[in-house]
């Protein structure tokens, strides 16, 4: 019988990621080799195959119909051998589970867990990276992604976690240096911390009846730094009971107004191979921890 003919490995592998991601750049960042690179890879596998995969598109690539058959089997094929890879190390090598979330949950929610959690699951190391941008997981930088987002905005979204509520924030030295605030429209009178261009601010001004709009000229990377900026008590931010709970109850910071309104929800995302048992097994400890200290939103 013959040998079964096999493409090259290298082409496949950039082909599989240029298609997962989306676009030669976000493929050649994630395999560490340049953009042309990818795309001679790709051309490489197309005329081996002798057919199109992918079209490009101003806005990054598309699999063609023969692409999207071919990649749901190479990217199965590829995974399975990762996980041939694991079964035959030592048994007693590390396991590792890789978080990316969004700054002000990991540092502020889950980084303070980790010592608890790590006791329940022994022998899994776990690994967070803080990042404000990512809108994926490739299951091979990270096993797992925990973003903060509305409804239909991450295609990988396997579970939404949970949906809390948006409200005010600011140190109880800015609140007694300014004086009481009467309701949501004088918010804009104050020094308001964003995150955007004014878009988080006016959603909620929004959400809880009031027309007035307000824009930024100073923004901050990520929820976290805005929330520690309101903590020295350089002005207003939004936060959620998820991220200032135990600011709130320690008098760190203050709410200058009771209203408050959800928005966005914190939502889980994953590959779209199978996943681990662990990865399996820490959505369902997140989903409880969250359940339990948060009740009334679940």
């Amino acid at each position: 019988m013959a040998e079964p003919r096999l493409p090259p490995l290298n082409a496949l592998r950039a082909f599989e990621a240029a298609a997962r991601l989306g676009s030669y750049v976000a493929a050649s960042r994630a395999l560490h080799v340049t953009q042309p690179a990818i795309g001679r890879h790709v051309r490489l596998l197309e005329d081996w195959l002798g057919v199109q995969l992918l079209e490009r598109t101003p806005r990054g690539v598309l699999l063609t119909e023969a692409g999207r058959r071919y990649h749901a089997k190479v990217s199965r094929a590829l995974r399975q051998i990762a996980e041939a890879g694991a079964e035959v190390a030592a048994s007693d090598a590390p396991r590792w589970l890789r978080i990316l979330a969004v700054p002000a949950f990991a540092k502020r929610w889950l980084m303070p867990r980790m010592e608890s959690l790590r006791q329940l699951r022994p022998g899994l190391k776990i690994a967070i990276e803080p990042n404000p941008t990512f809108t994926a997981v490739d299951g091979q930088g990270a096993d797992l992604g925990i973003v903060y987002g509305m409804p239909g905005q991450y295609p990988q979204c396997r579970a939404t976690l949970l949906q809390p509520n948006v409200f005010p924030v600011c140190s109880p030295q800015y609140l007694a240096a300014q004086g009481p605030i009467a309701g949501a429209d004088e918010l804009a009178r104050h020094k308001l911390i964003h995150v955007d261009d004014g878009e988080w601010w006016n959603a909620w001004l929004a959400a809880v009846g009031c027309a007035v709009r307000v824009s930024s000229d100073v923004l901050y990377v990520s929820n976290d730094h805005a929330l520690s900026m309101a903590e020295k008590g350089h002005g207003i931010a939004l936060a959620n009971e998820v991220l200032v709970s135990q600011e709130l109850a320690a008098g760190l910071l203050v709410r200058p107004v009771s209203l408050q309104a959800p928005l966005e929800s914190y939502q889980a995302l994953l590959p779209t191979e199978e996943v681990s048992a662990d990865i399996q097994w820490f959505l369902g400890w997140l989903a409880a921890e969250l359940r339990a200290e948060f009740p009334e939103l679940a």
